[in-house]
């Protein structure tokens, strides 16, 4: 009779221990939400552009050698400062700057070619081969990486009209154009060819090889980058992106109502940010105030056409976070 009384009390109390541990966690605060990454943008100059979360490094046409071309297309030196450097001609070969390039790109996942003039494509291969990096272009792009032997598996050749899951982000590659260049008279169907081996002159990396844009889908952000002054607009129907890297160089004023269009065809974003504005023949170090006055009459034309867009004049490697409640 002792005993079983004493089992039933044992029971018992294991009963309300049970009990009380169950209500004891029902009642118990949640765990606290998991930190979102947030996404930066961090400007390089010309149309070069990082996007990372911390963890993921996309580059959009990363060209930091800035170097001086004897070229037509080429922007007039500043003048306001004796430059050192060689000026080079455009059947010279000449090798990145890569004491520059290193010094600021460490990491890179992906990179994003828009078209393969050398103020876009000339420092890619080093950077490829550097962090194998998957550099997604079109055919002109990708012969120029297998010419400085960046290995195939990292290449990605598209045309426009793809869009890709890469897991972290996706790309929606857009069909576009390049700027009008020489008085609207800018035509070129040239793409570099297959089988051509380093090292290259400059004019053999310098073939439009057609133009493309990037919508990137990244967290909770769609950002469109676009490498030139130009753009298809019934490519842009339906895209609603919240961040938008426009081209912003002296030559979009050679097209209708440059600004206005492309703001009502995205919807009218909530962040502008100018890209291929600068003089990217100028070391880093130079003044660019030249350039930031003529940005004026860009930001101007975003103000009238959606005066909610936010305008942000990037500076070299300093990054503009995003939004973390977009």
């Amino acid at each position: 009779m002792k005993m079983a009384l004493q089992r039933s009390i044992w029971i018992l109390g294991l009963a309300f221990t049970l009990v009380a541990t169950a209500a004891a966690q029902s009642t118990a605060a949640p765990p606290p939400p998991a930190k979102k990454s947030q996404v930066t943008l961090t400007y390089m100059g010309t149309a070069a552009w990082e996007i990372s979360d911390g963890k993921t490094v996309i580059l959009i046409d990363p060209y930091l050698s800035r170097i001086q071309i004897r070229a037509p297309s080429a922007p007039a030196s500043s003048g306001q400062a004796a430059d050192p450097r060689p000026v080079h001609d455009w059947n010279e070969v000449v090798e990145p700057d890569a004491a520059t390039v290193d010094a600021h790109i460490h990491q890179a996942n992906f990179i994003l070619v828009t078209h393969t003039h050398i103020d876009h494509v000339m420092d890619v291969p080093h950077i490829a081969l550097k962090t194998h990096a998957t550099v997604i272009g079109t055919e002109s792009t990708e012969n120029v990486m297998r010419a400085f032997s960046v290995p195939e598996d990292q290449l990605i050749t598209v045309r426009g009209g793809e869009d890709y899951d890469f897991g972290d982000f996706s790309v929606k590659v857009i069909p576009s154009l390049h700027s009008p260049l020489d008085h609207k008279r800018y035509f070129s169907s040239e793409k570099e060819p297959a089988g051509m081996k380093a090292p290259l002159t400059l004019r053999q990396m310098d073939s439009e090889g057609g133009t493309l844009a990037y919508l990137i889908r990244f967290h909770e952000h769609q950002i469109l980058a676009f490498g030139a002054n130009n753009y298809i607009e019934r490519e842009l129907d339906k895209l609603s992106p919240d961040v938008v890297l426009v081209g912003a160089g002296p030559s979009r004023r050679e097209i209708y109502d440059y600004t206005g269009r492309l703001l009502r065809a995205l919807d009218f974003p909530a962040l502008v940010l100018p890209t291929h504005w600068d003089n990217y023949t100028e070391p880093y170090g130079a003044s660019q105030q030249l350039a930031i006055d003529a940005l004026q009459s860009f930001i101007q034309e975003v103000t009238a056409a959606s005066p909610k867009t936010n305008v942000i004049v990037p500076k070299y490697f300093e990054p503009i976070p995003l939004d973390d409640d977009k």
